[in-house]
């Protein structure tokens, strides 16, 4: 049996937190654009279904390590955001979004221009933001522990070098016949 999200590959031991699409309530705007066009032009049913089609085959995961987007009706695109890589989110809602309770999610990560993926039409944006942020600050803090363990690592493994360095250097002058004699203190 297939899995629900066979396009998405996960570390073992990544989690996922929350999924979801855009919601059924953000085509709304296009059923009423939609309609009088069925009646006017005969093309409303042709927005209508795009629409639809557009919003059954875009699916959005959020792990403990990740943001997952996948569109492609005919195609599939996914595309991944390490979590520890973002720098900022933000969620806005229009007006039908706000009596509807839906909206868009957006990422930002470092090092990128702008805003690297929208999440469109989700249902309670601001809890699926608020969701992605605990997420990344919890990311963040992990990958910053990670990195000052290494840089520990790091320069515990330069004192030891410089310490069997120096202690070389004092074994080479101690030893017998070396001709740097040190001087005879009297006293």
């Amino acid at each position: 049996m297939p899995s629900e999200h066979d396009w998405l590959t996960l570390d073992d031991d990544e989690e996922i937190v929350w999924r979801g699409q855009p919601s059924t309530e953000s085509l709304y705007g296009t059923y009423i654009v939609g309609v009088p066009m069925i009646l006017l032009l005969g093309l409303g049913l042709v927005v209508i279904a795009s629409a639809r089609l557009r919003q059954r085959n875009t699916d959005y995961v959020i792990t403990d390590k990740g943001v997952y987007k996948k569109t492609g009706i005919f195609s599939r695109a996914v595309t991944e955001i390490d979590l520890d890589k973002v720098q900022n989110t933000s969620f806005s809602v229009g007006a039908v979004g706000r009596y509807f309770d839906y909206g868009d999610v957006m990422i930002s990560t470092a090092g990128g221009s702008g805003v690297e993926m929208t999440l469109r039409g989700v249902a309670d944006p601001q809890a699926v933001q608020k969701q992605l942020s605990r997420g990344v600050k919890r990311a963040q803090s992990e990958s910053d522990d990670e990195t000052d363990d290494e840089s520990k690592s790091d320069v515990l493994v330069e004192i030891l070098t410089e310490l069997q360095a120096i202690r070389q250097s004092l074994d080479a002058g101690n030893r017998p016949g070396n001709g740097d004699r040190r001087p005879e203190r009297d006293g």
